[in-house]
């Protein structure tokens, strides 16, 4: 049973540690109240951490103050969460531990999820197999960057495909230690290699691009190549059609190779109520380059949302109404708040 601990509160927000179903201590950061009665919750995409959602989180409370409850929180093996058994290093495990979050962070009221690239992977994953809370508790959902399937058959991910990383995973799990010298010491390699392939094609500051290289050398090489199985085989598209019920924001960039900006095309066709939007110039990090755009994006999302849920609490309440309207014993008890 998942339990939550308590680590430090300051103006920064609170910092929990909440321990996943398997014992894995999974650092969450929390702002706002939650009493505010909305929820939204972001997930963060691969070999990143909490820190990644920092711009958008500072345009984010421009438009909602501390009328929102927003929940953060690091992946297993990721930032300040604790490392687990690299067979756990799945996207369903993720979701479960989305769940967890969930369940003890905020255990009632309508959340919002908002995921980037894996983290946006995640939330399908939890789609599918949380199915009994889509339209109930989750009331809309972002997909930034991410991804239905087949993320290895065009852009970085096409290079998934190749033998060598099966020979990386190997060496990672045999000598985890010596693999993680060897990438620190590839350091000044791996910059020039992280601009073009998450920034896009925008002149950015030297200060974003440092935050954004030191969140991907922090992660160990470990968590980094264990993952890779269930990106590489990861497909939702059958389980797409358990959204249906609830707005959602499909957003990326133009110049996103790492996930290529036509699966964004791809994942928007097969929603229903759905906001396609493609940043122009804007790489794979579109949530740190054009934070203040995709905060604009998410406050609507979030109003379509609300939207959606009076909607749904008033034709709840006209069927109630009607059901109940003519039975004597029916009293107040039964009627819904508009």
């Amino acid at each position: 049973m998942s339990t939550l601990h308590r680590n430090a509160a300051d103006h920064d927000g609170h910092h929990f540690t909440v321990s996943a179903d398997d014992g894995v201590p999974i650092a969450v950061h929390e702002y706002g109240a939650r009493e505010a009665g909305i929820t939204a919750v972001f997930v963060h995409g691969h070999c990143l951490r909490t820190e990644s959602w920092a711009l958008l989180r500072t345009h984010l409370v421009r438009y909602w103050g501390q009328d929102m409850h927003m929940v953060f929180y690091d992946h297993r093996g990721h930032g300040d969460s604790g490392a687990a058994d690299p067979a756990t290093y799945t996207i369903d495990q993720l979701a479960q531990d989305l769940d967890t979050v969930l369940r003890t962070v905020a255990p009632t009221g309508p959340v919002l999820l908002v995921g980037h690239s894996m983290g946006a992977m995640t939330v399908l994953a939890y789609a599918r197999l949380f199915p009994e809370t889509i339209g109930s508790r989750v009331i809309g959902v972002g997909l930034l960057a991410g991804a239905a399937s087949s993320v290895t058959r065009v852009g970085l991910g096409r290079l998934l495909n190749g033998p060598a990383v099966t020979s990386l995973q190997v060496a990672v799990r045999r000598a985890p230690r010596a693999m993680q010298a060897s990438k620190h010491l590839s350091r000044r390699i791996f910059e020039p290699i992280m601009r073009e392939a998450t920034l896009g094609t925008r002149r950015v500051s030297p200060r974003m691009l440092a935050i954004a290289t030191a969140m991907l050398n922090e992660t160990s090489l470990l968590t980094m190549a264990s993952f890779l199985d269930s990106l590489i085989r990861f497909d939702e598209t059958t389980s797409l059609h358990r959204l249906s019920a609830i707005p959602a924001l499909v957003l990326a960039g133009s110049a996103d190779i790492v996930i290529p900006f036509a699966h964004s095309v791809v994942l928007a066709s097969q929603l229903d109520d759905v906001e396609l939007v493609r940043l122009d110039g804007a790489g794979h990090s579109v949530i740190m380059e054009r934070a203040e755009e995709v905060a604009e994006s998410i406050a609507t999302l979030l109003e379509r949302a609300v939207a959606g849920l009076r909607f749904r609490e008033s034709e709840l309440g006209a069927r109630e109404s009607e059901h109940f309207g003519t039975d004597p014993e029916c009293g107040p008890e039964y009627a819904i708040a508009g």
